[in-house]
């Protein structure tokens, strides 16, 4: 069961922490000999593969305090460690860890970023 979402433009969304959202691919419905598949096989495959459509900001790094150089400036700025997917990645990932939701009767799934196993980055296709 995925969550199904009102809004209207997903470039409203805004992917947190170590998360990425994918739109998979469209699965199969025939094996490469030609036998079709029921419904529901590809769905319980345990490796699956999307497009990277968004991606959060990454690993958050604890502020270093200075207590002995008060004339620095202490913004509150978080910074953060940087995740390897860009959008318009081909991943491979672990599909037990994802959640599903819906949006414009479209399915996407958010993962962490622990569960992409490989990322395929073609540079042909950002040009």
């Amino acid at each position: 069961m995925a969550l199904e979402i009102d809004e209207k433009d997903i470039n409203k969304f805004i992917v947190v922490g170590d998360r990425v959202l994918i739109k998979p691919k469209s699965q199969q419905d025939r094996t490469k000999s030609g036998l079709y598949l029921p419904p529901g096989v590809q769905e319980k495959e345990k490796i699956h593969s999307g497009y990277v459509l968004k991606v959060g900001p990454g690993y958050p790094i604890p502020a270093i305090s200075d207590s002995e150089e008060p004339w620095k400036n202490r913004g509150d700025d978080v910074k953060y460690v940087p995740l390897q997917p860009h959008e318009g990645d081909l991943a491979i990932y672990l599909q037990k860890s994802g959640y599903e939701i819906e949006f414009n009767k479209e399915r996407y799934v958010i993962i962490p970023h622990s569960a992409i196993l490989m990322l395929i980055r073609d540079e042909d296709l950002l040009r």
